[in-house]
């Protein structure tokens, strides 16, 4: 039981990071541009998850895991149970969760816009002869 409640703090672990990543990683490319063919695939699936009102597929498994474990899951999503309670004190509202969604799309937006200023190659000067 011990190892099925480590495992399901491992997957918290892991969600978490992925979340930060999916807000934040465009920051990433900023030094390593290459990480935007990770990140944008993982951007997308976060707000497209968040705004659809999907649940994120960690969720179930964390939530099997800490029942195997002899504790109970948690209804509702990884963002509403961890991250909303530390960001919103109320409940995680439909409206508030397409914000989160567009939130990552407009913060990725603008990092992804300074990626592609930083590493677009010059316009050549013409020389006058």
């Amino acid at each position: 039981m011990r190892f099925h409640s480590f495992l399901a703090d491992v997957v918290v672990v892991i969600h978490v990071a992925f979340v930060l990543f999916v807000v934040l990683g465009g920051l990433l490319a900023l030094r390593r541009p290459r990480l935007a063919w990770l990140h944008l695939p993982a951007a997308a699936w976060g707000a497209v998850i968040s705004m659809a009102g999907w649940v994120c597929p960690l969720t179930p498994l964390e939530n099997w895991l800490r029942r195997r474990a002899g504790a109970a899951g948690y209804d509702g999503s990884f963002i509403e149970h961890y991250l909303v309670p530390l960001l919103y004190p109320g409940a995680l509202t439909r409206e508030l969760q397409i914000g989160l969604g567009l939130a990552v799309v407009v913060v990725n937006a603008v990092i992804y816009h300074q990626v592609i200023r930083r590493w677009r190659p010059a316009p050549r000067a013409h020389r006058v002869s």
